[in-house]
């Protein structure tokens, strides 16, 4: 198909295919969007809790080494890979072969990297993280007076930036343009 063209059924005329203009522009702007919104939460105080007079803040990184000095190492070792590592490897992927699928051909190691990002992203639990803070805090809103910060609202960005890039990302195109070595 042309860019721009859409392939429709002939019998029933539902969409079957669409073939969209400048898809793989489209999705590094995402890329680059998810990599600004993934720093951002990761150093950004997630919440600011107060209680009794005193008063927390925290950041995703910092919520995991908390959970590890109170003796739950499994758990924060679980929450940091899913909710700060998996995330953060998964978009600098996307972005170093969006980048370098800019210019036909290229490189192969392109091609090994978008298999990395793909088996990455069903680790990347942004929107499991989110819906478990927001069940926290729904519990802990009785005791405490909870200010949400910059990273959460980071949080959520990501949480919508993180599936549009995956459905707007055409592995067909980027597969065309990279250049495979022929083993010696």
């Amino acid at each position: 198909m042309h860019p721009g063209g859409k392939a429709y059924c002939g019998r029933c005329r539902q969409l079957l295919a669409t073939h969209p203009h400048h898809a793989l522009d489209r999705s590094l702007a995402l890329a680059i969007a998810c990599a600004i919104v993934v720093v951002v939460a990761n150093v950004s105080p997630l919440m600011t809790l107060s209680a009794a007079g005193r008063s927390a803040t925290t950041t995703l990184i910092g919520g995991a080494y908390e959970m590890w000095l109170q003796g739950s190492e499994v758990t924060a070792a679980i929450v940091g890979f899913c909710a700060v590592l998996a995330p953060a490897l998964y978009v600098a992927s996307m972005l170093c072969v969006l980048a370098a699928v800019q210019r036909a051909p290229a490189p192969s190691w392109a091609g090994t990297l978008m298999r990395f990002a793909d088996r990455l992203r069903p680790w990347s639990m942004s929107e499991v993280l989110l819906l478990g803070i927001l069940v926290a805090l729904t519990k802990i809103a009785e005791l405490a007076t909870v200010e949400p910060g910059i990273g959460m609202f980071a949080v959520g960005a990501l949480v919508l930036l993180l599936p549009w890039l995956a459905t707007t990302f055409d592995a067909q195109a980027v597969w065309r343009r990279i250049t495979w070595v022929a083993p010696r």
